[in-house]
């Protein structure tokens, strides 16, 4: 039986990592809701996109060197995952879809330590790595996009993948795998996070493009591939900060389910003490 010493001093520990997880807690759901804020502030200019791209295509037929469809013979995937653990799962359901690739015919383009982490443990191919902070910025996803664009026109690789994160609300993080090179075709482009369809009441019937529907779309793919990457990171940043929200809070709540344990044993135990001591105490009278 352990000593009423020892059960204050696992209190009191207990008790200070009890208010860690708390301020992690709270923390990480300030950075998840900057993280969401974000994610809604882009969709008005995604939106505005869609929107072009569906009035370029009416009169435009497109052939690209990113549309380009090949037999794949080396495959290139860009890792999204976290820099840091704490977070549940959300790491190791990510890293357990990428381990599926072939390592032979894979090179990894990396976001998050994470994510550098896995693919140099594993012994795969590394082509470049990436870091992106707590609220992802645009420049960071346009760097990612274009690294991978190069390999695909330079023909390094026959095809572009995304392992990622999905962020589906503060309870539920999917890992999910996503087409990004070849673009495939321009009308059915979709970017996470966004309805491509809003704001189609408001397409007018006529547009001019200068200096030609086919050069538009050409110039907006790149923004497309890059748009589409910062969704993909906010996506990751808001799940990472939502599951880390989660884990924390199951930490405190258990942390404090083992105090109030170790208060009940504690005053059991002192109880039992002092009865004993009463009964010495009265033992002694009588003598």
């Amino acid at each position: 039986m352990q000593s009423p010493r020892t059960i204050r001093r696992r209190i009191r520990s207990i008790g200070s990592t009890a208010q860690i997880t708390r301020a992690m807690q709270m923390v990480a759901a300030s950075k998840m809701r900057k993280a969401q804020e974000a994610a809604l502030a882009g969709r008005p200019f995604v939106q505005l996109l869609y929107r072009i791209q569906r009035e370029a295509t009416r009169s435009a037929e497109l052939a690209h060197p990113l549309l380009e469809v090949r037999e794949v013979r080396k495959r290139a995937v860009i890792l999204v995952g976290a820099d840091k653990g704490l977070c549940g799962p959300l790491n190791s359901n990510v890293l357990r879809l990428a381990a599926q690739y072939d390592k032979a015919s894979t090179v990894f383009v990396t976001a998050g330590r994470r994510a550098a982490q896995f693919v140099a443990r594993t012994g795969r191919t590394l082509a470049a790595e990436f870091a992106y902070g707590d609220s992802p910025t645009f420049p960071e996803a346009r760097a990612i996009a274009g690294f991978a664009r190069d390999l695909f026109l330079k023909r390094e690789v026959d095809e572009v993948r995304i392992v990622a994160t999905r962020f589906v609300n503060t309870l539920t993080q999917e890992p999910v795998t996503v087409e990004f090179l070849p673009v495939g075709e321009i009308k059915g482009l979709h970017i996470p996070g966004v309805e491509p369809e809003a704001g189609s009441k408001a397409d007018v019937p006529e547009c001019l493009f200068e200096p030609s529907p086919e050069g538009v779309l050409g110039f907006l793919l790149g923004h497309y591939l890059n748009i589409f990457i910062y969704q993909v990171l906010l996506n990751a940043k808001a799940s990472e900060q939502s599951a880390r929200m989660v884990s924390m809070k199951n930490a405190t709540d258990s942390a404090e389910g083992l105090i109030k344990d170790l208060s009940l044993e504690y005053n059991k135990l002192r109880q039992g003490n002092i009865t004993k001591e009463l009964l010495e105490i009265a033992g002694g009278q009588s003598d």
